[in-house]
């Protein structure tokens, strides 16, 4: 199965720029560098990845899962970051619903960040990383024209499930993956912002080598390459790529819900 987001690679117009956000804002460090491509370290298991790029952005959206008790704390750091932090619904910059806290901001190419707490996720099973405290990247998101099909090709293929299903807006979750697809008619929250699919590349991760083989045999038009799958889907790329040090055995100690109830 898939247990985690390993890598999440997007365009941006400026390396500078984006070192300025996340290196000297966000401070999160810096593990391979070139002239037109930069990469960050989240937690130990996943990085965050820039490719300059001479071309508009379709601004990406992603949230880092942060632990409950930390969650003020984190949010205070963002909020003295200088970053812009999204006032939501009723005005907040929190939002607080039944055991879970959230807060949106943007970066300087208009991403849309979110840091994110949940009352039942265990905080021991994975040590918390940097100032923004990230437990695992928990969700990419990911516009589509037509949600039930990109929605059943991640089931299809990747064995993702689901809890609730809608033709506007899914969870589509493995592990501690959640893969938001949502309608390019349903604006992001919380500015109304337009959902339009970025250009990115997203990978995912497994300690499972077999699994890597057998969803080759699934995905029309992949390709294996040493112990990494690379295929796409409408204007994303993907790849699988085997990662041991994220055990399988972590997803029971995170106390995340079950998904042998799950569609």
């Amino acid at each position: 199965m898939i247990t985690h987001f390993a890598d999440l690679e997007l365009n941006t117009v400026s390396i500078q720029g984006v070192k300025q956000c996340y290196l000297n804002r966000l401070k999160l460090p810096i593990i391979y560098e070139t002239a037109d491509f930069i990469r960050f370290q989240i937690t130990p298991f996943t990085t965050l990845s820039f490719k300059e790029r001479y071309e508009p952005i379709a601004p990406a959206h992603l949230a880092f899962q942060v632990p409950y008790s930390l969650f003020d704390k984190v949010a205070s750091f963002v909020l003295e970051s200088g970053l812009l932090v999204l006032r939501q619904e009723h005005g907040q910059y929190i939002d607080e619903t039944d055991g879970r806290k959230n807060m949106y901001f943007r970066d300087g190419d208009g991403n849309l960040l979110e840091i994110i707490s949940h009352q039942y996720v265990s905080e021991h099973a994975l040590t918390a990383s940097g100032s923004l405290k990230t437990l695992y990247l928990r969700e990419i998101g990911f516009p589509v024209d037509f949600v039930p099909a990109f929605r059943d090709w991640l089931k299809s293929g990747l064995g993702m499930k689901t809890e609730k299903e809608t033709d506007l807006f899914n969870f589509v979750i493995s592990g501690t993956a959640h893969a938001v697809v949502v309608s390019k008619q349903r604006p992001w929250i919380p500015i109304a912002m337009k959902a339009l699919p970025p250009q990115m590349k997203v990978t995912f991760g497994t300690p499972d080598k077999e699994y890597i083989h057998e969803a080759a045999g699934k995905i029309e038009g992949s390709r294996l390459d040493s112990n990494e799958l690379h295929f796409s889907k409408e204007t994303y790329n993907f790849s699988i790529k085997h990662t041991p040090d994220f055990k399988a055995s972590f997803i029971p100690g995170l106390n995340l819900p079950s998904l042998n109830s799950f569609q």
